[in-house]
């Protein structure tokens, strides 16, 4: 249960995506006690990311370590002219589960027993990390994905306050 809540304060850490939210499947808005709440602990909590890719890690935790892969992640990612995958992330007491968000088909489901690191970056705050052994070569897998920009409805909400300025000031 521990490494579920650490998980999920490693998403929720980043100033970004407590400033704007998170792009949450059941569109729940979560309470500052979150992590004291059992029911969405117990069936997961989804967020809606898009992945960046994967780097083989030595180390199987330290900030240092998912500093460098994100790094490398990143670089990789920039470099490929390729859209990047739209995924359902969702923590859970079980793990960590992906799930296309076009298709709806499962990617890929870690167990939380091969899953020993979670961060966010701290130059690309939007960054998400997870560092998890493979289950077929056994390998340390680092797996970066960012988080979306605003939402539409907060954009609108921004321009509407933005008209209302203009409107008392002018």
């Amino acid at each position: 249960m521990e490494a579920l809540r650490a998980a999920g304060r490693a998403v929720l850490r980043s100033p970004r995506l407590a400033r704007h939210g998170l792009g949450l499947r059941r569109r729940r808005k979560l309470p500052e006690s979150w992590a004291d709440m059992q029911e969405p602990l117990l069936e997961g909590m989804c967020f809606t990311l898009k992945y960046l890719g994967m780097t083989l890690v030595e180390k199987p935790k330290g900030e240092d370590m998912a500093a460098a892969a994100i790094r490398r992640i990143v670089a990789t990612a920039q470099v490929g002219a390729r859209k990047f995958q739209k995924v359902i992330l969702t923590v859970s007491p079980r793990g960590i589960s992906l799930q296309d968000a076009d298709t709806k088909e499962m990617v890929e489901n870690i167990s939380i027993y091969r899953i020993s690191y979670c961060t966010t970056d701290k130059l690309q705050n939007k960054v998400f990390a997870y560092v998890a052994q493979s289950q077929e070569s056994g390998a340390l897998e680092c797996h970066a994905f960012l988080s979306p920009k605003k939402k539409i409805e907060e954009e609108e909400e921004e321009e509407e306050d933005d008209n209302v300025s203009e409107t008392l000031s002018g």
